[in-house]
């Protein structure tokens, strides 16, 4: 498989509200994570930051023209891998261990990074079979209803284990934006992972239901408006009640 240069890593489209999102295109669409970058006045988010296999800071102007806080929607290794390039890192405080060593095993590196999750293979010296995420430990811990200010901005920390134990939400309640992490986007759910919960998630996924969202941007797959968001949860409820 040829291998992508460190230039083209990135894919970087500004949306509305501030919103910039930021993916890698080479990683097959079901493994690509979202970063999502938020203006704020006072300074700037950063919801997530991809693989680690390609510098963010280095290649991603954005995200380095003014102060930054990184947060984790949680962290597996496709949303964590670029954490430690920032100083000021946000994750739930479930998950603060697997900021401070993120293990193959913990981040589920092993078993889904292979050379199959990609159309082209990062640049060299990158080998599937000795990638790791770095450590980045966290400098604040989040809880339900924290706030990420962002000076003009504000985020509600909306907690959802499930998908994993210290998943979150952010969700801005004047805008009606939900950046809504791995507990809900519009494509195939993963709740099997080795500490996904069952009942966690359904508890998530019904506190998620009536929020009034205007737009929700998700740990994959492209972002939906509040009626394709009442009908992914409105679904999925109706297929746990049929089970």
């Amino acid at each position: 498989m040829e291998r992508a240069g460190p230039g083209d890593w990135w894919r970087v489209r500004r949306l509305e509200d501030g919103v910039t999102w930021i993916d890698e295109p080479h990683i097959r669409e079901f493994y690509r994570c979202n970063v999502w970058h938020v203006r704020g006045r006072d300074g700037d988010m950063l919801v997530d930051s991809g693989m680690g296999v390609v510098s963010l800071r280095d290649w991603v102007p954005l995200v380095t023209e003014r102060p930054v806080q990184a947060v984790a929607s949680h962290t597996h290794f496709d949303h964590i891998g670029c954490h430690h390039e920032f100083d000021c890192r946000l994750c739930h405080g479930a998950e603060a261990e697997m900021m401070r060593n993120p293990t193959r095993a913990a981040t589920l590196a092993d078993p889904y990074v292979t050379d199959e999750i990609f159309t082209a293979m990062p640049p060299l010296p990158y080998a599937s079979v000795t990638y790791q995420v770095k450590a980045a430990p966290a400098t604040r811990l989040l809880w339900d209803g924290d706030v990420v200010d962002l000076g003009d901005r504000q985020f509600e920390v909306i907690h959802t284990p499930g998908h994993s134990p210290g998943g979150i939400a952010l969700w801005e309640a004047a805008t009606g934006i939900l950046f809504s992490g791995d507990i809900v986007y519009d494509g195939e759910l993963i709740e099997d992972t080795y500490h996904a919960n069952a009942a966690d998630y359904h508890r998530s996924m019904v506190r998620l239901y009536d929020l009034p969202v205007r737009v929700v941007h998700g740990g994959h797959f492209p972002s939906y408006g509040r009626a394709r968001h009442r009908q992914i949860i409105g679904d999925w409820l109706k297929a746990k009640e049929k089970a």
